[in-house]
Formats: structure tokens, C-alpha cells, sequence
């Protein structure tokens, strides 16, 4: 799956446990006709990821979702969570189609002179 919008922030990375878990957030908002801020997480080595985007640019995340049960055991009733985890992020400056030259005035061409040799005008097909 994938997420595609303007980052809107930045989170610095954080780090859990003695075990060094580490985890960064990215928001990101998307650009249609009703705007969602999505919050994304990247985990472990994939929070390097982030260091080479800013807020203001376009990107597209890869993106896998996750969810998790969690037991209360004072009401012993369960809670779901869900996150959605980042594993790619790329730009999107410049997708799309190419940009054309800017083309000349028309009085700059010249005619085309008669490159037909021959008195023969039949085309081929």
C-alpha cells in the first residue's frame, strides 16, 4: 500500500527500552478533495529513511499496516491498536511528465524546400 501527500512534520527519532528500539514519525498530508494528516511511523534502521526529506515536500510512502491485541488485565477485556509502518519513502519532485523545451517562434523556420528529386508525387501506400 501506499500514501501519497505533502509532509507536514518531521519527528525526531526515538529510542525505547534497554533493547534500543528505535522509532520515528513522519506526517503526512494527503492532497485531495478532503485533506487527511497521516501519521506514519518508521522503525529500527528504516528511520535513517527520513533523514533526506523535509516538511514541504511531496513524497510517496510504502507503507504496511499493523495491528495488535492487548489484554487489560484488571478488566480483562481486550483493546486492538493499530499503526501504520513506513518502509519506503521516495520524492515526488519531478514525476510526472517531462517538461518540453519552450519552442521557437514560428517565423524562425523556414520552408521546407522540395525534397522530391523526381516529378513522381505517388506516395508509397
Amino acid at each position: 500500500m501506499e500514501v501519497q501527500g505533502k509532509i507536514k512534520v518531521i519527528g525526531e527519532t526515538q529510542t525505547f527500552g534497554s533493547n534500543g528500539f528505535r522509532k520515528r514519525e513522519v506526517v503526512v498530508e494527503t492532497q485531495e478533495q478532503y485533506p487527511q494528516p497521516i501519521m506514519v511511523e518508521f522503525v529500527q534502521d528504516k528511520t535513517d529513511l527520513l533523514n533526506n526529506f523535509g516538511v514541504g515536500q511531496e513524497v510517496k510512502i510504502s507503507i504496511n499496516l499493523r495491528g495488535r491485541a492487548w489484554e487489560d488485565p484488571k478488566t480483562n477485556t481486550t483493546r486492538y491498536f493499530n499503526s501504520i509502518q513506513g518502509w519506503r519513502i521516495e520524492s515526488l519532485a519531478g514525476a510526472g511528465a517531462p517538461e518540453m523545451p519552450p519552442m521557437p517562434p514560428m517565423d524562425s523556420f523556414k520552408p521546407a524546400e522540395n525534397l522530391n528529386t523526381d516529378d513522381n508525387d505517388d506516395l508509397p501506400f
